[in-house]
């Protein structure tokens, strides 16, 4: 039976570390946390990063609520 490869990407969004699969390298992928689109890239040819500091976090949350707002799970009432 096949073994699946994964190796590990930051997400450059929400910056949680996610498990990817080797097959995906290239390819265009959202975060199954924040939904934040990334490029899985060859973890050998970058250097391993985090989220750009100059990012104003508070700004890409204010975004995140304001989408989980317009979703029913994500209404208070």
């Amino acid at each position: 039976m096949p073994r699946i490869a994964y190796y590990w990407q930051d997400c450059p969004t929400c910056g949680r570390t996610l498990q990817v699969r080797v097959e995906y390298l290239g390819r265009s992928l959202c975060c199954p946390h924040c939904r934040g689109p990334f490029q899985a890239t060859d973890p050998d040819a970058s250097p391993h990063h985090r989220p750009d500091p100059r990012v104003n976090l508070l700004d890409r949350a204010n975004e995140l609520l304001e989408t989980m707002q317009m979703h029913p799970w994500g209404d208070s009432n």
